[in-house]
């Protein structure tokens, strides 16, 4: 990274200012019964995600070979430096400081890392906080990418090349006050963001309440007493949606017979099925002219998509994509999260969505399950993938952004939760059956409008809310990086004259790493 530096600073490839940069040991299942095996706690990338917190608390219990234990133990100021996993939103290369509080769990236990990540251990004379700083810094900064390699799913840290990084060294007194100075701004900064996050927090609460209310007939309930005259009972509800059916399956037929038959001939629409009484004392209450009915009814079909091989790349403006499941966020459509269609490859048309398809992703990660957006403006030329149910809702029976809101709210989303199916969270699957099977409250059409308008209203507010907060976590965030840009070109605190030179300071981790015996190589 080009960073100015003062006279006295130094700079030093990483590999100088190690004494030991060793890969980690998975070892044998903690059942494994050997004599030459002890019990560990070996941390993994997993652990990463929530460090600041966790310190490894969920590290996996491990049964490790005594003497790869011997020189893998972890000690209080290593670094333990990822070097393989990532993907296209999560570069390789996060590390993680080893301090008191990460050996305490389970303190009898030696803890070790897997061998997806590598050990990192200072010299004398290297603050291993600050030289974690720096590590960090680098990574947010996105000039990692240029030191890793793989895939799209996993990638390789280039550790050999990772090694021969620049590292700033100032004097090892300077090192130690600008670690307490960052700690000291990270740590008002700290709070800035937990405020910022609790008000997130809330603001999400709201949201939800808001549409727990709305699909229990509370927020339309003065609409009610306004417009006694719109209201419909529930038995008519039911009558005009088994019409619609009808209606509809007679120009489907219709349609079948004009072009001769065609095809296979359109099924007649299956008559209403009766939810069980069970089931019923088991939902919320409905104010009077509300109903449930199962989603099969209120839509007018259901398919998936379509996902060919494609490049990674987005498809051009005037090209053929593929959506990714990353486009559908609840309530919110990104037709720009697509994949181009190879060239030479026939598009399916049958696939490009348009306006008031309503999505929802089916196969993936359990927390990427069951969202669901509507289409309300979408590029031409852009395809369903098959990882992504399509339906549309039935005309004049149920509105789609209603649906939309519903299928968002609180019950359903917990309805959807419980009938996902998978072996395990990172890959669970909504079949079709049950999806369409799901209880959704059923109101007047024009009720239903009622609902959409007030919750336009409100949930516009939210958004807006909702973005400034969020603005407002990337400007710290840009802060955090601005001080630690400040930090490491001598810019944070004034520079002390009495303090020891980093040039000699430098020379002395040499002359000490020459009178050693040759440290553990770094693992390709």
């Amino acid at each position: 990274m080009n960073l100015s530096k003062p006279e006295s600073w130094e700079t030093a490839p990483l590999e100088a200012l190690s004494i030991l940069t060793l890969g980690g040991d998975w070892g044998q299942a903690p059942e494994f019964e050997a004599a030459e095996y002890s019990l560990a706690l070996c941390i993994r990338g997993a652990e990463f995600r929530n460090w600041d917190n966790e310190k490894g608390g969920t590290a996996s219990l491990r049964k490790i070979k005594n003497s790869s234990l011997a020189s893998r133990a972890l000690q209080i100021g290593d670094i333990l430096v990822e070097i393989s996993g990532g993907g296209p939103d999560q570069p390789v290369g996060r590390t993680v400081l080893i301090d008191r509080s990460a050996l305490m769990h389970s303190p009898a236990l030696p803890k070790i890392c897997t061998n997806f990540l590598r050990i990192l251990r200072s010299c004398n004379g290297i603050d291993s906080r600050f030289l974690n700083l720096y590590l960090s810094y680098f990574y947010k900064s996105g000039e990692i990418r240029n030191y890793q390699a793989g895939s799209n799913n996993l990638r390789n840290l280039k550790f050999k090349d990772y090694l021969g990084l620049d590292i700033p060294l100032p004097p090892l007194a300077e090192q130690s006050r600008i670690v307490a100075k960052i700690e000291e701004l990270f740590s008002e900064l700290d709070k800035g963001l937990e405020n910022l996050k609790t008000a997130k927090a809330q603001l999400d609460a709201y949201r939800r309440a808001l549409l727990k209310h709305a699909f229990e007939g509370r927020l339309t309930a003065q609409w009610r007493i306004d417009n006694p005259d719109k209201l419909e009972t529930a038995d008519v509800l039911l009558k005009r949606i088994q019409q619609s059916r009808a209606q509809r399956y007679q120009e489907q037929l219709a349609e079948w017979e004009r072009e001769g038959n065609q095809g296979r001939k359109p099924k007649g629409p299956a008559p209403l099925r009766q939810i069980p009484t069970e089931q019923i004392e088991l939902l919320p209450q409905l104010p009077e002219g509300w109903t449930w009915v199962q989603l099969e009814f209120l839509i007018t079909g259901i398919d998936q998509g379509w996902s060919p091989k494609c490049s990674g790349t987005p498809a051009a403006d005037d090209a053929w994509g593929v959506i990714k499941t990353t486009a559908v966020q609840h309530g919110r459509f990104f037709d720009a999260e697509n994949k181009a269609l190879p060239l030479g490859m026939k598009p399916r048309v049958q696939h490009e969505l348009s306006v008031n398809d309503l999505l929802i992703t089916r196969a993936g990660p359990r927390v990427r399950v069951g969202v669901c957006c509507l289409v309300r403006k979408v590029r031409k030329k852009i395809m369903n993938c098959d990882k992504v149910y399509r339906i549309r809702s039935a005309p004049s029976i149920c509105h789609p952004e209603y649906l939309e809101g519903a299928l968002n709210s609180p019950r359903i989303l917990e309805a959807i939760e419980r009938i996902k199916s998978g072996i395990n969270d990172s890959g669970v699957n909504l079949t079709q059956g049950a999806f369409l099977n799901l209880t959704i409250p059923h109101c007047a059409f024009s009720e239903q409008e009622a609902v959409v308008m007030e919750l336009d209203q409100q949930l516009s507010v939210i958004a807006q809310l909702d973005q400034t907060l969020s603005e407002s976590l990337q400007q710290a965030e840009a802060l955090r990086q601005s001080i630690l840009k400040k930090a490491f070109s001598g810019q944070l605190i004034p520079q002390d004259p009495n303090d020891e030179p980093a040039s000699s300071l430098l020379a002395r981790i040499k002359a000490e790493k020459s009178a050693q015996p040759q440290g553990k190589k770094a693992r390709k």
